[in-house]
């Protein structure tokens, strides 16, 4: 597995915070002041945190330069020396913690660990950013921070550049460690989610179904509903299993008998008019019976 593109930054930036931080914490260059009186024009007077140095164009630097004011006494230059050397052992912690969840000899990194640093090496650019910020802001203020009376000028030295540098640089790299923790985060929900799949849901109001009780229809809308014919209950335990084979010929109706015997009594009629016939007189005109 190759290492994420945010740890990748983040060990990049981060060591070169910690370059900047220890040399604007070391370097007597947070204050330039200039302009002195009964001085050459050139001579310059740089303000640190452990040192002042005196620098002339045509002289070497001569450090270790009395404190006239009691400028190592000032609230500011205390605050920015603890918080400082603070700032450098966070960064220690951070980067060796960095260099295990990195995986500098493994074969997976250790996203936890990484993420850890990460949010350690944040710190530490707060731990420097602080107090080079307060420095900055009382740097011109001479009730403050020390300095002899006008015609003399105060200005930002480099120092106090390099330490806004590192403490960028370490505030961006600390965050892009952090960001290792979105896998870790990724990977635990997966488990989750497979740890309990049917797990219930909460409810919302997306989810809300409510069931409607259905209207009485006609049986004209029932029956007929949207343009198709609906056979009704009674038709569907004739017509709800389908057909199987071939349709076999319906046999003949069967004939009719009646029990009764419709010629019952006929015979009688027909004697008794048999009897008048060959009783009745004989014309004739016309043909009688015997004669036929």
């Amino acid at each position: 597995m190759r290492t994420p593109v945010v740890m990748t930054l983040g060990m990049v930036l981060a060591p070169c915070g910690l370059l900047l931080n220890l040399t604007g914490t070391l370097a007597p260059g947070w204050r330039l002041v200039k302009g002195f009186l009964n001085q050459p024009v050139d001579v310059v007077l740089y303000q640190g945190l452990w040192d002042m140095c005196r620098e002339q164009s045509s002289r070497e630097r001569e450090c270790g330069q009395p404190d006239e004011w009691g400028y190592f006494a000032a609230e500011p230059v205390l605050v920015a020396r603890g918080l400082m050397v603070t700032s450098l052992a966070t960064t220690v912690l951070g980067l060796l913690l960095a260099s295990l969840g990195v995986r500098c000899w493994q074969e997976e990194p250790h996203f936890v660990l990484a993420g850890l640093s990460g949010i350690v090496l944040f710190l530490a650019g707060l731990f420097s950013l602080i107090p080079v910020s307060w420095y900055n802001h009382f740097l011109a203020d001479r009730s403050v921070l020390p300095a002899p009376d006008s015609p003399v000028t105060v200005e930002v030295s480099y120092s106090l550049v390099l330490g806004y540098l590192g403490s960028c640089l370490l505030l961006l790299g600390g965050f892009s460690l952090a960001l290792s923790f979105a896998p870790w985060c990724e990977e635990r929900c997966h488990r989750c989610r497979k740890a309990y799949p049917g797990g219930p849901r909460r409810p919302s109001v997306s989810t809300v179904q409510v069931d409607w009780p259905e209207p009485a229809l006609t049986p004209a809308i029932k029956y007929y509903s949207d343009g198709q014919h609906q056979p009704r209950p009674a038709e569907l335990g004739a017509t709800g299993k389908p057909k199987v084979g071939f349709p076999m010929p319906r046999p003949p109706p069967k004939a009719y008998t009646n029990p009764l015997d419709v010629l019952d009594g006929e015979t009688v009629a027909g004697s008794q008019g048999a009897s008048s016939r060959s009783t009745r007189p004989c014309h004739s005109s016309l043909p009688c019976d015997s004669d036929l």
